[in-house]
């Protein structure tokens, strides 16, 4: 049996392959495909640790977008295929599933403390890690790397999408979610 190395040493002086040619580690490209990455593992483990079937399938279609993301900005725009990338759907998509969630989801008129489930707090770090990666793509749309305003736009959604699935599976197991402007009244 063959046996697949996983390194090359191609990248041992510090660059790495885009398609399209390398590029140094530091490249804010790199670091942008990075934060999506790291959103996509956040994604992972909180869809290991979600109690719904709904939360489960809506994760792995943004776990899904975000690889769709990732390709797109590893393509120079001279070799990205022309009808290739994030659509608008996908934003709508999200758009529609954080509406229905927040329509079923009671959420109080104050900042609350992530925390009060494991399958929650999961997505409530999924959610801040997401935040990161749209700062970089943020970065990379202002000096003219992304041409698809879908991708921001997707990003800004996402972790709004995280917010309300974490109290949804809060609510799932039970949990009450607790304020962060604490109640003089009361101990915790």
């Amino acid at each position: 049996m063959a046996v697949t190395r996983l390194f090359t040493g191609k990248g041992d002086q510090g660059d790495t392959d885009l398609l399209g040619g390398r590029v140094a580690k530091d490249d804010p490209r790199i670091e942008a495909i990075g934060a999506l990455d790291e959103t996509d593992a956040a994604l992972g483990l909180a869809r290991a640790t979600a109690t719904t079937d709904r939360t489960r399938d809506l994760v792995l279609a943004t776990q899904r977008d975000l690889y769709t993301i990732m390709a797109e900005l590893a393509f120079t725009a001279e070799l990205r295929p022309k009808d290739y990338g994030l659509t608008e759907d996908r934003v709508a998509f999200l758009e529609a599933e954080t509406d229905a969630l927040t329509a079923e989801v009671a959420l109080p008129p104050q900042f609350v403390v992530p925390g009060e489930s494991v399958s929650g707090a999961t997505l409530d770090v999924a959610r801040t890690v997401a935040r990161r990666a749209e700062r970089r793509v943020v970065t990379l749309a202002r000096s003219g790397h992304v041409e698809n305003a879908a991708l921001t736009q997707y990003l800004n959604r996402l972790s709004s999408l995280l917010f309300i699935l974490a109290r949804f599976e809060d609510r799932a197991e039970g949990a009450v979610v607790r304020l962060a402007k604490a109640d003089p009244s009361s101990s915790s």
